[in-house]
């Protein structure tokens, strides 16, 4: 069974005073910081991720997530449109480290790049994953954060591996007189999302603020029914 729950980023609109998704988006980004290890609950054949996750207008997913595996192979994986496209060899998830997740959509190239910094280590990796040939549109529709729960065994999500803390995020916009450079602009607003189930989901989300001037929070052990609402 799949299970997920989590928000979907957002900035306050200031005439309205409305959250929205800004337009013009060309890439994501956030901070993940790996603080406990609370042990490996996963079930057997089974996995979960912590979503750094983009949507463009055309609600193609594309992913940068760390994912958590039955057999305790913990690593970093670009996914696109639900496909598994490149596992991170250099950056990989250590406890006490955080680590800068960027997706950028590059029109001009015609590719997605997925860049992944240790800020501990300052060891950087980077995968580009080509849309040459394809009809692909470049604009984001939509930027979420959380956790997605995959269970092979049962029809229940389980206890996550990694209390972590999430903060940094923003979406970036491509400079007019240079497509090569990137802008971001912190989210100051969370709107809940989750899965259809109806369940009761074993974590919680814990310290929610605003740190230089991004909307941050942690996922801990705990229970929740929704993910983080967050409005200035």
């Amino acid at each position: 069974m799949h299970y997920w729950v989590g928000s979907l980023c957002r900035i306050i609109d200031r005439k309205q005073g409305a959250p929205l998704f800004p337009g013009g988006v060309t890439a994501i980004c956030d901070v993940i910081k790996l603080i406990a290890n609370n042990g490996n609950q996963i079930p057997d054949k089974s996995w979960m991720l912590y979503l750094l996750e983009l949507f463009n207008i055309r609600n193609i997913p594309i992913e940068l997530n760390l994912i958590c595996q039955f057999d305790n192979q913990d690593y970093f994986e670009a996914i696109f449109q639900g496909i598994n496209r490149y596992r991170f060899k250099k950056v990989l998830p250590a406890i006490g480290h955080s680590y800068m997740r960027i997706i950028m959509m590059d029109k001009v190239n015609r590719r997605i790049r997925y860049t992944l910094t240790d800020q501990n280590t300052v060891q950087s990796e980077s995968f580009d994953f080509s849309l040459a040939g394809t009809n692909f549109d470049y604009i984001g529709g939509n930027q979420f954060t959380g956790i997605e729960w995959w269970n092979k065994m049962g029809n229940f999500p389980y206890a996550i591996k990694y209390k972590v803390q999430v903060s940094q995020l923003m979406f970036g916009l491509t400079d007019k007189n240079d497509p090569e450079s990137i802008t971001f602009v912190p989210h100051n607003s969370l709107i809940p999302n989750k899965d259809d189930s109806g369940i009761e989901y074993p974590i919680s989300f814990q310290n929610v603020m605003l740190k230089d001037g991004c909307v941050c929070y942690s996922v801990e052990s705990g229970n929740c029914i929704n993910g983080i609402h967050y409005k200035l």
